[in-house]
């Protein structure tokens, strides 16, 4: 695999003239120019209809939060309005973004415990103009708890974003739907899951990370059998990559082999400035423009969204007419929610035959 710096400089001298960029501070340069300068560059395509992505992967530490701050502010960068909304009671998407999340701010608890309009919870940030962001505060923590007993608590996120979406005009519309996740697949997650039409997986480059991906792959069969037919995982990206190891090298290979196109040409490599970034509120395309970082994350951005061209426009959603009742219907399935999260499932009651 061609190390993401490498290509880049390949890329940069194919385009110039090789020779001028055989200093390591004229490629930094080069590469800050370019972001800094996003908005003088050819805009990111839009995508052919509203994407909604949901960024899943339980395992934490795999680059959900930061894969999911640095894509949104490179495509908003590039021309493309987005909404990010922080899914995970420890607000690390709210506090790169720079939003206030602290007790009391207007949050997605809100939207999906206390009825409040996604519109209400929604707010700007420093990055961009095109990025919005709805932030997570420590509340968001008793939200699963306090979700067992609501009718159709699976669906709350799903019908908070429907609601937005309707009301806003189609000129302010977001092109793109981010959803942060916790590092779990509780309740929360269930919600982005039913809510998203895709799910991409930040998948970090050594064998630990591949553990309980089957679960998550499982998982979201059940959604998309029970809850949301239109769910599909459409991407794949490979996070900390080390160029230095070949353990590297052997899971970036297993996962293209076993996923194929859905994974990203691009690779996001193991950055110090990546990391550094969320301390001062930004993500590391604000922060270090000019970083190997910065430049991974644009590319997997660009091709995110030169993928979303050829999407078609959604299909306005059908009602079925009701089935005809027969004699004697079998006992409802166990919900779900139940299957997803684990839950005890009460037993069936037994039929008897005369």
């Amino acid at each position: 695999m061609t190390d993401p710096g490498e290509r880049l400089r390949s890329n940069l001298a194919a385009d110039q003239g090789v020779g001028e960029f055989d200093s390591p501070i004229a490629m930094e340069a080069m590469r800050a120019t370019r972001v800094l300068h996003a908005a003088d560059q050819e805009p990111f395509p839009a995508p052919g209809r509203i994407r909604v992505i949901t960024v899943a992967n339980q395992k934490g530490g795999v680059g959900k939060t930061t894969s999911t701050v640095n894509l949104g502010v490179a495509l908003a960068m590039y021309g493309l309005r987005t909404l990010v909304i922080d899914l995970d009671p420890q607000g690390n998407t709210s506090t790169a973004l720079g939003v206030e999340h602290t007790v009391g701010t207007p949050s997605i608890y809100d939207a999906l415990v206390s009825d409040a309009t996604l519109a209400e919870v929604t707010h700007p940030t420093t990055a961009s103009p095109l990025l919005t962001c709805v932030p997570a505060t420590i509340d968001l923590a008793g939200a699963e708890i306090e979700l067992v007993s609501v009718v159709a608590r699976e669906h709350r996120l799903r019908r908070s974003i429907e609601a937005f979406l309707h009301e806003v005009p189609v000129e302010q519309r977001p092109h793109y739907v981010l959803i942060d996740c916790p590092p779990s697949l509780g309740l929360l997650t269930l919600n982005a899951l039913v809510a998203g039409d895709e799910v991409l997986i930040p998948i970090q480059c050594e064998y630990y990370a591949l553990e309980g991906l089957g679960q998550l792959l499982s998982n979201i069969d059940l959604v998309r059998a029970h809850l949301n037919p239109g769910i599909s995982v459409s991407t794949i990206l490979l996070t900390m990559y080390d160029g230095r190891t070949k353990l590297a090298d052997q899971v970036a290979d297993e996962v293209r082999n076993h996923f194929g196109e859905l994974v990203l040409a691009a690779v996001i490599p193991r950055n110090v400035r990546v990391s550094e970034a969320p301390g001062y509120g930004q993500s590391v395309l604000t922060y270090d423009p000019g970083s190997r970082g910065a430049t991974a994350y644009v590319e997997a951005a660009k091709e995110l969204a030169h993928r979303g061209v050829a999407l078609a426009p959604a299909a306005p959603a059908t009602v079925a007419p009701p089935p005809v009742p027969t004699a004697a219907p079998p006992p409802p399935p166990p919900p779900v929610a139940a299957l997803v999260l684990g839950e005890s499932v009460p037993p069936a009651p037994r039929r008897h035959t005369p």
